[in-house]
């Protein structure tokens, strides 16, 4: 799919990345053993739990899967499960029929992958239109179809906005780790360049503190 770099990121490879690396594409993909806690609070299962058990939604075409979840409402999960991040097996929330992004995302992606796609469930970042950059958590699908990507925002309402080609949302998205339909998991260049501009505002932060009055 993406740019891949065939060997895992060791730690101080990643260290090397964040500080010297003249990453510029959010897009860019590395292999990496990401922990699960960089996915979310949430995230509590290795992924390939998401595949147990048997669905009770049949479904033979994308467009069928766009079709059930936009019966699907979204719901917090402070307000569904009074936890500040609950991520449901997508059995589950095939039963309750309301979650949000993370719970629409894991039941989609795992819907491509069985239909045969080549498929990802991404975490990252969205910026709405208008606005400026946010660190509000976000989660989508991006998968292949005819050599093309695709990104899959299951949340979204309207049928013709749920998919749309990488080229044409690629500045919507910040993409920071995933996992595919192998259960390899991947750091995306955004999670480093957040990273970076994480540090750089503590550097400017301590500047201003140690400089003088005057």
């Amino acid at each position: 799919m993406l740019q891949i770099l065939s060997t895992y990121l060791s730690k101080p490879l990643a260290r090397l990345l964040l500080r010297t690396v003249p990453l510029k594409n959010p897009w860019e993909r590395f292999v990496s053993p990401v922990p699960l806690g960089r996915y979310g609070l949430g995230a509590r299962r290795d992924f390939a739990w998401y595949f147990e058990g048997q669905s009770i939604v049949e479904v033979e075409t994308i467009e069928d899967v766009k079709d059930w979840l936009l019966d699907c409402a979204y719901a917090t999960d402070p307000d569904l499960f009074q936890e500040p991040d609950f991520w449901q097996h997508p059995c589950t929330f095939e039963q309750l029929r309301k979650g949000d992004c993370e719970d629409f995302s894991l039941w989609a992606w795992r819907k491509l992958v069985r239909l045969g796609y080549d498929a990802e469930f991404v975490a990252g970042r969205c910026i709405q239109p208008g606005c400026s950059e946010t660190d509000h958590g976000h989660t989508w699908v991006v998968f292949e179809q005819d050599d093309d990507l695709f990104v899959f925002d299951p949340i979204i309402r309207a049928r013709t906005h749920m998919i749309r080609p990488l080229d044409a949302v690629r500045n919507e998205y910040i993409p920071e780790v995933s996992v595919d339909g192998r259960f390899t998991r991947y750091a995306y260049a955004g999670y480093y360049l957040k990273q970076r501009g994480k540090k750089n505002s503590l550097r400017r932060q301590a500047a201003v503190k140690v400089a003088p009055a005057g």
